[in-house]
């Protein structure tokens, strides 16, 4: 068996994982702390802010290359189905931002049930949030407890 066709994805990944390994699994700053929290108007700098980064055809392919790099990571190791609750955590938090721009999402995970609280700027994009998440290995449910944000007055 060649090692450098196992080495090679694993150290990949590794680094991959490495460098996004963040346990603040939100999608702005402006994002509740928690799944606890209540929902909140987002700034609207930070809105615009966090839409211009969500809407950039880059960083959507940057998310989706992060998350096929570590579902291919865990192929190799077997750990597909057992993941941690961190990566799912940031797993879905990237799926969330690359595929809902100007939300402001807090993701937790425990055991494969992920929560996803938080602020949405319209009302179908809340529906999108559980099939969104449900295409993560590893996941279990999802509950949502997101709110579209009120206008801005």
């Amino acid at each position: 068996m060649n090692t450098k066709k196992i080495v090679t994805p694993l150290l990949i990944g590794f680094l991959a994982l490495t460098a996004m390994g963040c346990n603040d699994a939100r999608t702005t700053t402006d994002a509740p702390d928690s799944v606890d929290q209540g929902t909140q108007s987002p700034s609207a700098q930070g809105t615009q802010s966090a839409m211009n980064d969500a809407e950039s055809d880059t960083r959507a392919k940057q998310l989706e290359s992060d998350i096929r790099a570590r579902e291919q990571r865990n192929d190799i190791t077997g750990g597909d189905m057992n993941r941690s609750d961190g990566d799912l955590a940031s797993e879905v938090r990237s799926k969330l931002e690359a595929n809902i721009p100007g939300g402001d999402l807090t993701v937790e995970a425990n055991e494969g049930v992920v929560t996803v609280a938080g602020t949405v700027p319209a009302q179908d994009q809340i529906a999108k949030i559980q099939p969104l998440a449900m295409e993560i290995k590893g996941v279990k449910s999802v509950m949502v407890k997101a709110a579209v944000k009120p206008p801005a007055s």
